[in-house]
């Protein structure tokens, strides 16, 4: 089956402002573009575009894909602002649980409180006996209460876990607040979730990202659900039968090695991806490690979730198997450890290893990035929702190349663009308009650090060329070219034109993958 798209604008997105007037594609490639008069007489089918604008398919450079589906099924936190709505939403949440039935709530985040108040446990037993897990909004911090406490067997003997801390009252007693490793503690004792339910959660979350415009994610859901068998089991329950979407897996290191040798793909809709492992921690919770301690608490520096040493064998354990890594590096020290552990050990042939969120940099870490083929995922959107407390944290003289998206671009670093879902709200027009505008839709001012604003250009290459490059498959993804996978998103209207807040108010109108529409707004003719 030939199909020829026309009637829009469509935008190649291999230089700005290129546009085509017509794509034929061939099953599920790009066969030619060019005219409509003189693509027309090779097509079986015509899709006419009234109008509306395309661009090469969107893709999410990380996020957890079955995370988000629960926080779409679970009590969302994200939004409230005050800790007296939490402790509401929480006292209605929990009326119906009992016993040892867990309650888990999503994305709560005390810098948007007026008393930047994170709960006391025995604040959390006042709701709710059963135990309850709530996980920060940057998921390196978790809220247990006595009982959730009790069953991780955490008291005022357990000691902190290696790349972790349980916070303690002056008496040395847990007050609930878990960080980074210690949240496993809690975790752990979670009963473990059925295939069928992680099944629906995926289904949700792919759903949700194709109606948003999205054709593909890379994703880290492989070190959460038990073995690793039960969240790739709902990955094929889900993707390239009915659905088709382009689900790109990071590895967790603790089930790296057994997936390499037994782990089944369904290429090209999923697809196994390099080692993920953590050098740090998150800026919201004070654990991202830094070279020197929080401006606004010098007690401490932030968190190693690793030693050098062992930080460094798992690079080499990747290597053995001929793969990349993808390394969590929010701080400039955690940024200094994995750029250490990557020169000891180099990358593959035909691979790229990957920086994920790179937030905190210095002028000698950014040199060593230029020297090494590497892509670096950022999260537009983080801009946003960090400042202006993240400059309590870092103190004004950390910020020349904190969050500096325009700088990395400029220096020719390999860029993606994602949202970090469920951390982030998952659209990607909220990322978009971040790159662009660096303040929230309801701001008025020039945006945080303004001369790290990006084009619109280079703000929709993150989510179309940069996604491909971080993969290594710039040579069929992230263009409208001859030859290229056929994944299209489409717009109602020019994302180009306007002032940036249109950027929120464009609708998606389709979503392509592999040459099927796998989403479709009322008004467009198929």
């Amino acid at each position: 089956m030939k199909v020829l798209i026309y009637g829009g604008q469509i935008y190649t997105m291999a230089t700005e402002g290129e546009t085509v007037e017509a794509v034929l594609v061939s099953d599920d490639r790009i066969e030619k573009t060019g005219s409509y008069e003189e693509l027309r007489q090779l097509a079986d089918k015509e899709i006419d575009l009234a109008g509306r604008t395309m661009y090469p398919g969107l893709v999410d450079s990380h996020l957890h894909l079955i995370q988000h589906g629960e926080k779409l099924m679970r009590v969302d936190l994200s939004k409230i602002d005050s800790s007296d709505d939490m402790r509401q939403q929480l006292i209605q949440s929990t009326q119906n649980h009992s016993g040892d039935e867990w309650f888990i709530g999503e994305g709560w985040n005390e810098n948007n409180f007026p008393d930047r108040k994170i709960f006391h446990r025995s604040e959390l037993d006042a709701i709710c006996q059963s135990p309850m897990m709530l996980k920060r909004v940057c998921r390196h911090a978790v809220l247990a209460n006595s009982r959730a406490l009790e069953l991780a067997g955490i008291t005022k003997e357990t000691e902190d876990p290696e790349g972790g801390v349980i916070v303690r009252d002056t008496n040395g007693e847990p007050t609930g607040y878990l960080l980074d490793a210690a949240q496993d503690l809690v975790a752990n004792v979670v009963p473990e979730v059925s295939v069928e339910y992680l099944t629906k959660a995926l289904k949700t979350s792919v759903d949700d990202l194709l109606k948003l415009g999205l054709t593909g994610g890379h994703t880290e859901d492989m070190g959460y659900y038990g073995h690793y068998s039960r969240p790739l089991q709902a990955f094929h329950n889900v993707i390239g039968k009915e659905t088709k979407f382009r689900a790109h897996l990071l590895r967790a290191h603790v089930a790296f090695e057994e997936m390499m040798e037994n782990a089944e793909y369904l290429e090209p809709f999923i697809d196994p991806g390099p080692m993920k492992l953590f050098a740090d921690g998150s800026i919201g919770g004070r654990t991202a490690l830094l070279s020197r301690p929080y401006t606004d608490d010098p007690s401490t520096s932030g968190v190693a979730i690793h030693s050098d040493e062992e930080l460094k064998r798992l690079v080499s354990v990747a290597r053995k198997h001929g793969e990349a890594v993808a390394i969590h590096v929010i701080g400039d020290f955690a940024m200094e450890k994995a750029l250490d552990a990557i020169e000891a050990y180099p990358t593959p042939e035909g691979k790229r290893d990957r920086l994920i969120h790179a937030m905190v940099l210095r002028a000698d870490l950014l040199e060593r990035l230029k020297q090494l083929d590497v892509a670096l995922d950022l999260q537009p959107s983080f801009v946003p929702s960090d400042f202006p407390w993240v400059v309590e944290r870092l103190g004004d003289d950390r910020l020349a190349l904190s969050y500096a998206w325009k700088t990395l671009l400029d220096e020719g670093v390999i860029c993606a663009g994602g949202s970090d879902a469920p951390i982030e709200e998952v659209d990607p027009r909220q990322g978009l308009f971040a790159a662009v505008a660096r303040r929230s839709p309801e701001e008025t001012h020039e945006g945080y650090l303004p001369d790290q604003k990006l084009s619109r250009f280079e703000a929709i290459r993150l989510y179309t060329y940069g996604s491909a490059q971080a993969i290594c498959m710039e040579h069929r993804r992230g263009l409208i070219k001859e030859g290229f996978d056929a994944d299209f998103t489409v717009f109602d209207r020019d994302l180009f034109e306007g002032p940036d807040e249109q950027l929120l108010d464009a609708e998606v109108e389709m979503t392509v993958v592999a040459g099927e529409v796998m989403y479709e707004k009322n008004g467009v003719e198929v």
